[in-house]
């Protein structure tokens, strides 16, 4: 993988080109010298760790042959005071919908991309605590 990410010399906002070939904008807080235009870093971080986490969720639902019809993922971070800021912990809550959803199957999805798919979240694991929780919406 491979990724370019240049100033916009406007402020303190940055674009960054992935190796795939698509751009994603990063900004900082206008007490930072950002003009507030797009996530900040940490924040894509967060959304990176969720769609890799759901993209395992879904796609392990689906070969057990379950009826998913949507997932969501909330994600709540504390990060340290001092620098570096890194997260200190993470809660994922997934909200699982569909039609005749077997607990232990979501227990399952959950568990397996927590514990051996997810690469991103077995990565921010090493220095954050992750807790994992799940909900069944029937449809």
């Amino acid at each position: 993988m491979e990724c370019t990410v240049h100033w916009q010399p406007r402020g303190m906002s940055f674009i960054a080109e992935t190796g795939s070939g698509h751009m994603v904008a990063m900004d900082g807080p206008p007490e930072a010298g950002g003009r507030n235009l797009a996530p900040r870093p940490m924040e894509l971080l967060l959304a990176g760790t969720g769609g890799c986490t759901a993209f395992d969720v879904v796609s392990i639902l689906k070969k057990s042959r379950q009826d998913v019809t949507d997932c969501a993922v909330r994600i709540t971070a504390e990060r340290a005071e001092q620098d570096p800021k890194v997260f200190t912990r993470i809660d994922l809550h997934f909200i699982v919908k569909g039609r005749g959803l077997k607990p232990e199957a979501v227990e399952r999805a959950v568990k397996l991309s927590a514990e051996k798919y997810c690469s991103a979240s077995i990565m921010l694991g090493k220095s954050a605590q992750m807790h994992h929780s799940w909900e069944i919406i029937e449809v």
